[in-house]
């Protein structure tokens, strides 16, 4: 049976997690040597350089004794904190080398939905450490919307692997209907403990980068096909009030802001020719959502409404963030094709 990872953000948050861990490959055995601490030390992971994480305290307000930073427990804690804010880069550093390259190649939206799956919710949220009675850690994810918890149980340690019972629910969920219990597995590599594996099963990212990739390829083309029309209701919105063709698309974009003399807050300066306020910063810069988009003055005469142009779009990273082109031709009609990378044009098929 094949799994589809666009399909599971469609389900309810509480669910996503069981449905994930049917989508983690499975390896042999022997894959554990692969990730063990043989690795050269990642300097990115030593406890100077990891992220600060907030005192733990009971529901009385009494204050828990800290986890050590060399202990499973605490990486397991911290890489579910960077998990519950959606934050990529502290993420990555719980990672195993070989896991975190392909983590580091992944498209922004597909390392993101790893990390919904780990605490189960749609949006960042604000993590809080609390502590059972044990003193073992419990992160608390909370959005506007709905509140995870994730209780973390005693470490069976074994030489360099570390598996530890993982508890994650709603806290409306008083009667427990909706308890996930899962295993959470360690390694330790580089003198530091990384995530290798959630239930039995390995977290093997490098097998499932590409399968990922191509399914938020076709979501990026999307998207991509989107922006190309908004950039094109701006161009025509500048044509209309500056009665000339945008010279660049930066031209389209936000006006300067500059901070006040007497305060630090920023003002921003009116819409001018040389940025109209038309598109959003990113959208003006030309790269968005993993595609570049570019125009073109399809004559010399930038002036007036019988000037034309055309706007292209291309993949930022070919087979990875999108495999179609799409092309706006002089008279208005929308084309996208596969060219390898390249800039598409009039000839290729129409998209509607």
């Amino acid at each position: 049976m094949e799994f589809s990872r666009t399909s599971l953000t469609k389900a309810s948050p509480l669910f996503g997690f069981s449905a994930f861990v049917l989508l983690i490959a499975t390896l042999p055995v022997v894959a554990l040597a692969q990730e063990s601490s043989s690795r050269p030390d990642d300097k990115s992971t030593s406890p100077a350089n990891l992220p600060s994480v907030p005192t733990a305290k009971n529901a009385d307000g009494t204050t828990v004794p800290a986890v050590p930073v060399n202990e499973p427990a605490a990486a397991l804690r911290d890489v579910l904190q960077a998990a519950c804010a959606q934050n990529a880069d502290d993420f990555s550093r719980y990672l195993t080398a070989r896991s975190k390259e392909s983590f580091g190649r992944l498209a922004p939206a597909a390392r993101v939905a790893l990390m919904k799956r780990f605490v189960l919710l749609n949006v960042p949220g604000k993590a809080t450490i609390i502590a059972n009675p044990a003193g073992r850690p419990i992160v608390r994810c909370e959005t506007p919307d709905v509140t995870t918890e994730m209780s973390i149980g005693g470490t069976d340690t074994r030489d360099n692997l570390a598996f530890m019972p993982m508890e994650l629910r709603d806290i409306t969920d008083s009667a427990g209907a909706n308890v996930r219990q899962i295993t959470m597995g360690l390694v330790r590599e580089g003198g530091q403990w990384r995530m290798l594996s959630i239930g039995v099963l390995l977290l093997d990212l490098p097998s499932l980068e590409v399968e990922w990739d191509a399914e938020e390829a076709e979501a990026n083309e999307i998207t991509a096909l989107g922006n190309l029309r908004r950039l094109a209701d701006a161009v025509e919105t500048y044509r209309r009030t500056y009665f000339r063709l945008p010279e660049s698309l930066a031209s389209l974009g936000p006006p300067a802001r500059v901070a006040s003399a007497k305060n630090s807050q920023t003002k921003s300066f009116a819409a001018t020719r040389e940025h109209a306020g038309l598109v959003d910063e990113e959208l003006a810069s030309g790269k968005k959502d993993g595609y570049e988009f570019r125009i073109i003055i399809a004559g010399a005469d930038t002036l007036g409404a019988p000037a034309k142009y055309q706007l292209s779009a291309i993949p930022s990273s070919y087979g990875r963030t999108g495999k179609r082109s799409f092309f706006r031709d002089p008279d208005g009609g929308w084309h996208g094709a596969d060219h390898g990378g390249a800039v598409g044009s009039a000839s290729d098929p129409l998209v509607q």
